[in-house]
């Protein structure tokens, strides 16, 4: 487990990550986090949940309209 610490920037409140931690998740400066309420908590994650499921739904479409997508290109 790794302990964040929070500290006034500007206006705002900024968090401190540990050097290890950001090279465990392959971070850098300027890079963007996503925070998502669960039942458990919140989840902080590098990977935009929204997107996710705008992509899952257009791979969706993408394999039922398979035929449509391949005139399309022509």
């Amino acid at each position: 487990m790794h302990t964040l610490k929070l500290t006034q920037v500007g206006n705002s409140v900024g968090a401190i990550f540990p050097k290890e931690l950001l090279a465990r998740l392959q971070l850098e400066k300027g890079d963007e986090l996503y925070v998502t309420e669960t039942p458990d908590g919140l989840r902080i994650t590098t990977h935009n949940p929204e997107f996710e499921a705008q992509m899952r739904v257009a791979r969706e479409i993408m394999k039922e309209r398979r035929a449509v997508l391949h005139e399309l290109a022509k």
